[in-house]
C-alpha cells in the first residue's frame, strides 16, 4: 500500500551533515585574523559616503547641462526675433511708421509685430527642419526689406492709402509665412514620427 510522502518525511530521520563543535567559532577566528572585519566596515561606510557625494555632484551637474540647454534652446528664439530685420522697431528714429501715424495703426502693427515675435520666439530648431526653417526666414528677410522700403517711401511721400495699405499688407504677409511655417514643421515632425512607427513595426 502506498505511503503519504509527509509521513515518509516525518519518519525518516534527516541526513544532513554536521559540522563539528567549535567549526563556525574556527572559522570565525580565521576570518577576523585575515581580512579584519572592522576596518572593511569602516572603508565600506567611508567608500558609501563618497558615492553619496559623488552621486550628488553627478546629478548637480546633469541638472546644471539641461538646464543649461533649455535656456539656450529658448533664447534660440529670441535670437530668430533679433536676426530678422524689420521686426523690432527701426534703429533710424527719421523713419515714419504705422505707430506714427494714428493710435489705430499703432495696434495694428504692434499686433502683428508681437505675433511675428511669438511665432519666431516658439520655433525649435533641429537638424531635421533647419533647412526648411532657413528657406522661411530667406523669404522673411525679403519681405522684411520691402518693409523697411515702405517705411522710407512713408517717411519720404508721407502718409498714403496705399502706402499704409501695403505696410498692413505685408505685417500680415509675414505673419501668414510664419504660421505656414509651424505647419509644414509639424507635417514633417509627424512624417518622421510615422517613419519611425513603421520601421519599429
Amino acid at each position: 500500500m502506498a505511503k503519504d510522502i509527509r509521513d515518509i518525511i516525518k519518519d525518516s530521520p534527516s541526513q544532513g551533515p554536521k559540522l563539528p563543535k567549535g567549526h563556525q567559532a574556527r572559522f570565525e577566528a580565521r576570518l577576523q585574523a585575515n581580512f579584519n572585519l572592522k576596518k572593511t566596515q569602516q572603508t565600506s561606510s567611508s567608500s558609501q559616503l563618497w558615492i553619496k557625494i559623488a552621486a550628488i555632484a553627478i546629478a548637480f551637474v546633469a541638472v546644471s547641462i539641461f538646464g543649461y540647454f533649455q535656456l539656450s534652446k529658448n533664447s534660440l528664439g529670441d535670437s530668430l526675433v533679433e536676426s530678422v530685420p524689420g521686426i523690432e522697431t527701426q534703429s533710424d528714429e527719421n523713419l515714419l511708421h504705422l505707430a506714427d501715424i494714428s493710435p489705430d495703426l499703432k495696434r495694428v502693427e504692434q499686433y502683428y509685430i508681437s505675433g511675428i515675435k511669438g511665432a519666431l520666439a516658439s520655433l525649435t530648431i533641429t537638424k531635421d527642419n533647419k533647412d526648411v526653417i532657413d528657406g522661411y526666414m530667406q523669404q522673411l528677410q525679403l519681405l522684411n526689406a520691402e518693409y523697411e522700403s515702405l517705411n522710407f517711401d512713408l517717411t519720404q511721400a508721407g502718409p498714403s492709402e496705399e502706402i499704409i495699405t501695403a505696410l498692413v499688407d505685408n505685417l500680415k504677409m509675414r505673419l501668414d509665412l510664419l504660421m505656414k511655417l509651424k505647419t509644414k514643421l509639424k507635417e514633417l515632425k509627424n512624417n518622421t514620427n510615422e517613419n519611425i512607427s513603421s520601421i519599429e513595426v
